[in-house]
């Protein structure tokens, strides 16, 4: 193989390391966060356990009861734009690094799964609502960043478009 085949090759290969590092320093970012804001129950180490064994024994929360967004008790803000942009930035970190649309939208469903059960199920039970929404939010705002990145040649648009990314590129990532 050629030296530009090689590269060619290396530039359309999908990188799975650097979505993964991405998806796991925002979730611990947004989860210090989230102890911040919300210490209880988000902060509480003596009920961990307990927390821990409600996610991975019971069902997802999903009370059809609610309004529309509030299924699980969290804020219209939080489930619609929170965990919109959420999975916009998965899905987005995942196609730009060569993961196509399909592998996009599962990597953002996995990461997902992630952060309900992993990050943030020692404080409550994983939310069906955030499990579904959240990487079918990132299909459709993700790929709408993606293309507009793609469309446009401005770095200050890019920037907007996808600052991570920037950030990310401009130390040598790559993608």
């Amino acid at each position: 193989m050629t030296p530009a085949l090689v590269l060619a090759y290396a530039l359309e290969t999908p990188n799975l390391e650097i979505p993964v590092a991405h998806s796991f320093a925002l979730m611990t970012l947004v989860r210090g966060a989230e102890s911040y804001l919300y210490p209880d129950p988000f902060s509480r180490p003596r009920y961990f356990g307990e927390h821990y064994k409600e996610a991975f024994t019971q069902a997802p929360l999903f009370d059809a009861s609610k309004p529309a967004f509030r299924w699980d008790g969290d804020p219209v803000a939080i489930n619609v734009v929170g965990h919109g942009l959420y999975g916009s930035e998965f899905y987005l970190r995942a196609r730009q690094c060569h993961w196509g649309v399909i592998g996009s939208v599962s990597f953002a469903a996995a990461t997902s799964a992630v952060w309900e059960y992993a990050f943030e199920g020692n404080g409550v039970r994983p939310s069906l609502q955030d499990l579904v929404y959240t990487p079918l939010a990132g299909l459709v705002l993700g790929e709408a960043r993606y293309q507009l990145y793609r469309l446009t040649k401005n770095g200050i648009l890019r920037a907007v478009v996808d600052p991570f990314g920037q950030i990310e590129r401009a130390l040598g990532t790559g993608c």
